[in-house]
């Protein structure tokens, strides 16, 4: 008997994020149909899921980046669409994992911020935003003897 292998084995699946004042998830859905060859797009109330050889998909996305790059973030998706074993469809409900999307789209719009800033600073801004290391002295001899006579006793 031949063994089954599902079609999304060699995938990647991709969730692109965006949390923009100028950029939204249809115009994402749009620029990646453009570029797309042979992947499967979805658009999400937080973006696109892209779903694809990592070659195909990789390519799609630096395309998508170009269009708002302070505001556009990938992070890769664990099961591929319809696993049996974490699709909607068998457990009900919202899909696992939502919640930790909602979170982290929640913190974008600082990511963006400090993304914008390095990235308009000059060598000599970053030396000075660089926030100094300050080394504790060595512990004297005589003070660590006397802390384990302390303790000791």
């Amino acid at each position: 008997m031949k063994e089954y292998i599902p079609e999304y084995v060699g995938s990647v699946t991709k969730y692109v994020f965006v949390d923009s004042p100028d950029t939204t998830p249809q115009d994402l859905a749009i620029a990646a149909y453009e570029v797309a060859m042979g992947v499967m797009i979805k658009e999400t109330c937080f973006g696109i899921q892209v779903t694809g050889s990592p070659d195909e998909v990789s390519r799609i996305i630096d395309a998508l980046r170009k269009l708002d790059p302070y505001h556009i973030f990938v992070k890769d998706r664990g099961f591929p669409p319809g696993d049996q074993r974490r699709c909607r469809a068998n457990l009900g409900g919202a899909r696992p994992g939502y919640l930790g999307h909602e979170y982290e789209i929640g913190l974008a719009r600082f990511i963006s911020y400090g993304l914008r800033e390095t990235d308009t600073m000059n060598d000599n801004d970053l030396l000075k935003a660089a926030v100094p290391i300050r080394r504790a002295s060595p512990l004297d001899i005589d003070d660590l003897s006397t802390i384990i006579e302390t303790e000791e006793a």
